[in-house]
């Protein structure tokens, strides 16, 4: 091939082939441009072409998936990018049998969404596109107004529903939940290949912790539920992000997917090292865009593309970078493989 374009090379890399340079790209929240399809897609089509990133993940508002159900959000209050909670579909978990199938086109959040990635596509024509999803176990932790983290990130619900009262005392009824999540998360992947999006960012969020869910019942609660989904997406190409500290990036290697994000630094977690199948996404501390650390954003990128040079490897930062980064911050993550290609 003579020619590389930014599609080739982010599905042959995603295919564990190589190719003619690194690629990079990174995504943050604009959590005052993110209530609209508009604002949303004119956001994510300047932020791409300020950079010129490789390829495009979609950072739509967090709440976006658990709004389907009717979950009501503050947009003019934020606790970092979680708008305070109102409302909740599921005040109990008795509740949980109440859950539908939503259609996806007839669903006002995600007619939203799917009207921002067609607004992208047109604004991007050449660019990897793909979108944000959560799996079915967050999205209902989110819905209930629970954390999908061990640490506190959700806000606004003083009681929710707890863990024992979900998956113990109603685990029939929160079967019936994630199933009815996941049916509805499979009809919408399937409308966002209509839109333009190339695949997924299919996020587990933080519930890989073994702090929050033991083996034994992510296996039950996560595992099938991802299956369907990932099978609705299969038309494409699908990096899973695995949050947070002790995320087990390795516990993936049998899922359906491509590629593999998680944060190489954090505690309990492998480095770029690991024993996994799927092409390796990060290698950058998205910390470090937090204190505008340039030295270290540099150092890190050259370390991850030099290590990673024989394999298929995907520059980014490990999560999403810090609201308060700095333009001069981001550059150098984008110059970095620039940098590293001139000494191939």
């Amino acid at each position: 091939m003579s020619e590389w374009s930014k599609q080739d090379r982010f599905k042959a890399l995603l295919s564990g082939e190589k190719v003619d340079r690194p690629i990079v790209s990174g995504w943050r929240h604009f959590i005052d441009k993110e209530q609209t399809a508009d604002d949303l897609a004119q956001t994510t089509i300047s932020f791409t072409k300020q950079y010129d990133w490789d390829w495009v993940k979609i950072n739509p508002r967090a709440t976006y998936l658990a709004e389907a159900w009717g979950n009501q959000y503050d947009f003019t209050d934020y606790q970092t990018v979680f708008p305070r909670q109102q409302t909740t579909a599921i005040p109990s978990a008795a509740n949980l049998w109440d859950l539908e199938v939503k259609k996806a086109v007839q669903t006002a959040s995600l007619v939203e969404h799917l009207e921002a990635v067609k607004q992208i596509r047109q604004g991007l024509p050449d660019t990897p596109l793909i979108q944000t999803v959560f799996s079915p176990l967050t999205v209902l932790l989110f819905i209930v107004g629970r954390s999908a983290y061990v640490t506190k990130t959700v806000f606004g619900i003083e009681h929710p529903v707890t863990l024992e009262s979900l998956f113990k005392e109603h685990r029939a009824a929160a079967h019936h939940a994630l199933h009815t999540i996941s049916l509805t998360l499979a009809d919408y992947v399937q409308e966002l290949k209509q839109a333009g999006s190339d695949g997924l960012f299919y996020a587990v969020t933080g519930t890989a912790h073994p702090g929050l869910f033991d083996e034994a019942m992510f296996d039950e609660f996560s595992r099938p539920y991802d299956s369907i989904v990932l099978e609705a997406a299969s038309y494409g190409k699908n990096i899973l992000h695995t949050c947070g500290a002790y995320a087990q990036p390795e516990k993936f290697n049998d899922y359906r997917i491509d590629g593999i994000s998680w944060d190489t630094v954090a505690e309990g977690n492998p480095d770029l090292e690991a024993n996994l199948k799927a092409t390796k996404v990060g290698g950058v501390d998205h910390g470090l865009f937090a204190v505008n650390d340039i030295a270290q954003i540099k150092q890190q990128a050259k370390e991850a593309l030099t290590l990673m040079k024989d394999q298929s490897f995907i520059l980014s930062p490990n999560c999403a970078i810090p609201l308060n980064v700095t333009d001069e911050a981001l550059a150098q993550l984008k110059q970095s493989v620039f940098e590293q290609e001139m000494k191939l």
